[in-house]
């Protein structure tokens, strides 16, 4: 076992002792589990690789340190404002552990300010041309599962660890379809039906009774990072010149279809078949949200009637009247009868309209603070 000296006391507590340093970085890694643990551990060990080629101990720096941090990852790591603010949300939550288990008595990283991260996502989907070129790519590839993984990403919408993630046990049938059974976020279960990629997912599994459907060309199963570079390898060759391709850009692709270039995106469709709002697209601008058929209608239109004298009903805005339409039989009194606008004069026809009459009748609407 490592002996290291006491050191410098931060709250009261003895800090430095690696024991310590270890027990605090252990009980935070235990809240989370499966990839989330995974991507936590990455993000956390960054930060104490950070500050151990300081020779700063983790557990007695200050804010300023952690001001330091976040000003390294912006200015010399250049990371995006999401990824700055991923990883300086998992220093804050180490820090809260160890005030939690009186490690600490305040957390350093309390009061530091996080970057801003727009609304507006960055990562850009393909173009409908893009995707179907990527598509024959991986369908004429020697490679069998890239065709499968072109279009488990791209037409079912699964995330890259959801699709790697997927073994041939999960496979099923559900009310007379093809199902994928898929762990997602949290270890949500659902079921993805399969019409659209069967014969991919067949292609990919080639006869194996079991194991995972995404393999490595040495026949272990597929990972993000293996996926990454076969995607890149596809784009090359379908001559889909990218800045930077990586598989989420084929999740964009699913959730933001756009039949044209120019052409606005309609709505956002959830890899569970669940209507959302749609994200802002990059490639084709701010989306627009219709949950139904968009619908066209007019307002009911009437003959204009001669114009009245100004009054207080007429200086008002045609909102501020209620129009109520009746088509009714009415009885006029003897001596009156009705004109050619359905009003009542004084004319010396008697009797009863037996024609219904379309009557208008206006009543000026109430407001707040008006006698």
């Amino acid at each position: 076992m490592e002996n290291s000296q006491p050191g410098p006391a931060v709250s009261g507590v003895v800090v430095t002792t690696s024991h310590v340093r270890r027990l605090a970085v252990a009980a935070y890694l235990a809240r989370f589990k499966g990839q989330s643990r995974i991507h936590t551990e990455s993000d956390l060990r960054g930060y104490l690789t950070w500050c151990e080629s300081r020779g700063l101990d983790p557990l007695a720096a200050t804010r300023p340190h952690i001001e330091i941090y976040l000003r390294w990852l912006q200015e010399v790591r250049q990371y995006r404002p999401s990824t700055v603010s991923r990883r300086l949300s998992v220093v804050a939550g180490f820090y809260r552990t160890c005030v939690i288990d009186a490690v600490l008595e305040h957390s350093p990283a309390e009061y530091v300010r996080r970057p801003n991260v727009p609304a507006e996502s960055p990562t850009l989907g393909l173009t409908h041309l893009q995707f179907e070129a990527l598509l024959t790519a991986a369908k004429d590839s020697t490679y069998r599962c890239d065709f499968a993984l072109v279009t488990m990403l791209g037409l079912l919408g699964l995330r890259i660890f959801e699709a790697t993630g997927s073994n041939i046990e999960d496979l099923g049938e559900e009310h007379g379809h093809r199902v994928l059974r898929v762990r997602g976020k949290g270890d949500k279960v659902v079921l993805v039906p399969l019409p659209p990629v069967g014969r991919a997912i067949e292609r990919a599994i080639d006869d194996r009774p079991a194991g995972p459907v995404l393999l490595t060309r040495r026949g272990t199963r597929m990972d993000r990072h293996c996926a990454t570079r076969r995607l890149r390898r596809l784009a090359k060759d379908a001559g889909v010149k990218l800045p930077r391709m990586h598989p989420h850009m084929l999740r964009h692709t699913f959730v933001t279809p756009c039949s044209t270039p120019a052409s606005t995106c309609v709505m956002f469709r959830s890899p569970h078949g669940t209507p959302t709002r749609a994200p802002p697209c990059a490639t084709t601008g701010p989306a627009r949200t219709w949950t139904d058929t968009r619908t066209t209608s007019s307002l009911l239109t009437w003959p204009q009637g001669p114009e009245r004298p100004s009054g207080r009903a007429n200086d008002r805005s045609p909102g501020d009247a209620v129009i109520r339409t009746s088509i009714i039989r009415r009885r006029l009194a003897p001596g009156h009868a009705l004109d050619e606008h359905g009003r009542v004069n004084g004319s010396p026809r008697a009797g009863t309209c037996e024609k219904p009459v379309a009557l208008l009748s206006v009543r000026p609407r109430r407001r707040r603070g008006l006698a």
